[in-house]
């Protein structure tokens, strides 16, 4: 009889010190997203930012390296949990349902973590208001988004055993599902106070079905 193997052991907590710099850190991303939201971004200060959480502005940049990163922060953490839940998915599931599925979890995972507040899901769609209506912060945010693209691009490669470089699926799939979801946060407006996880991924998956008549339908034929 073969010897059973010993459960993995289970990783290991993080330190105090790891865990008080971390509620540093989200204590300065939700006081800096609460001030950004209640009066504007170019209104906001560090120095009002690090105030809000009784820190110093050299505490501040121990973290960020200026306000654009504070406020672009909670997004990027979104975006690499997406890519995790994106590398995690089944091998056997297609490309786009693969990367809609990754998508749907990471809304509701969010909407779970917080479910009120500044790192709400209500408050993310706030902020990518704000940084669409805010140059600087978009063109910071944009820049992002190509940086995950190649990711992506990446992954659904090495998920279909593909050469990005001599087949272009992999790249088209990227930039039309990024391009539906910046659409359907677009769509979203602030008097949809309810719109929680659920309502968020109701209007992703509404965009999401119009891609393929988008692309190969008769639009004047459904008119």
């Amino acid at each position: 009889m073969a010897a059973q193997s010993a459960p993995p052991a289970a990783a290991p907590e993080p330190g105090l010190r790891a865990r008080k710099k971390q509620r540093t850190r989200d204590a300065l991303i939700e006081a800096a997203h609460r001030l950004f939201l209640g009066q504007g971004f170019a209104s906001t200060t560090v120095d009002e930012i690090a105030s809000a959480v009784d820190v110093s502005q050299r505490t501040f940049f121990r973290y960020f390296a200026n306000k654009d990163e504070v406020a672009l922060a909670v997004l990027a953490e979104a975006e690499d949990h997406f890519i995790e839940l994106l590398r995690a998915r089944p091998a056997e599931e297609g490309p786009l349902r693969a990367l809609r599925a990754a998508i749907v979890g990471s809304w509701r995972e969010r909407g779970s973590a917080h479910p009120t507040g500044p790192c709400s899901v209500n408050a993310a769609l706030e902020l990518i208001r704000m940084i669409e209506d805010t140059p600087t912060l978009l063109a910071a945010h944009l820049r992002r988004v190509a940086e995950q693209e190649r990711v992506v691009i990446r992954v659904l490669a090495e998920r279909e055993g593909l050469d990005p470089a001599e087949d272009l699926r992999p790249a088209v799939l990227a930039a039309a599902f990024g391009a539906v979801l910046r659409a359907a946060h677009l769509s979203w407006t602030a008097d949809q106070e309810d719109v929680g996880p659920e309502g968020m991924i109701a209007l992703i998956d509404r965009h999401l079905d119009q891609l393929g008549p988008a692309l190969v339908g008769d639009w004047r034929s459904t008119r």
